[in-house]
């Protein structure tokens, strides 16, 4: 099978498993299309980029099952006028989705090796309205807001209620919430006030979130 081939077959699996799960946004749907997911995926991995598991990365992360990924961004049903914040980069791929439906991503890694890899992807793709940066963001980005929507891909171990002063009115964030050593809540929090509102959506396994930023990688 080409490779090709072997795309469009995944892509159609991936479809079903995303409407029977109830994310079926024409806008998403047309955004995981256009961005060539293989680009940010190393070699050995390229066989298994559609299917609904973790992929190793550099600095031993891990690049998110497509599943996962695709309904948290439905979860923060992103708008072009939206300004969005991601903490942890990683492989730079769920920023260059993201840019497809938000106005404006900066996203933030601890990493400056997989800052600088996804950089470069994002600019190969011309993409043009992500900023990447290395930097500590276990208390969010003081002085760049307001955000629209948050999404972290590592788990905080309370609420972080101190990131309800960088989001806008009304503004959301996804996170998943709970010991690094065990399952954690994924969780929908809306801004009501000065205060979240918590939704429940999902049981997750990412790693804590780190604080600082790496000195050697």
């Amino acid at each position: 099978m080409t490779r090709a081939a072997d795309d469009r077959e995944g892509f159609a699996a991936f479809l079903l498993r995303a409407r029977a799960k109830g994310v079926a946004d024409k806008r998403l749907i047309a955004a995981i299309e256009a961005v060539p997911r293989r680009g940010f995926v190393s070699g050995q991995w390229q066989s298994v980029v559609w299917c609904d598991r973790m992929i190793p990365i550099e600095c031993g992360e891990t690049l998110e099952g497509i599943d996962l990924q695709a309904q948290i961004v439905h979860a923060l049903g992103l708008e072009p006028q939206h300004r969005v914040l991601e903490i942890g980069t990683g492989s730079g791929y769920t920023a260059a989705l993201m840019a497809q439906l938000a106005g404006r991503v900066v996203t933030v890694d601890h990493y400056k090796t997989l800052v600088d890899q996804a950089r470069h992807r994002l600019d190969a793709l011309g993409i043009g309205n992500v900023v990447v940066r290395q930097a500590d963001a276990a208390n969010g980005l003081a002085g760049e807001g307001a955000f629209d929507r948050i999404v972290c891909w590592a788990a905080f171990s309370v609420l972080p209620r101190n990131f309800v002063d960088q989001l806008s009115t009304n503004g959301l964030m996804i996170a998943p919430i709970g010991s690094g050593e065990a399952e954690q809540a994924l969780v929908h929090l809306q801004k009501v006030g000065s205060r979240f509102d918590r939704t429940d959506i999902g049981v997750v396994r990412f790693q804590p979130l780190l604080e600082g930023v790496a000195a050697a990688l």
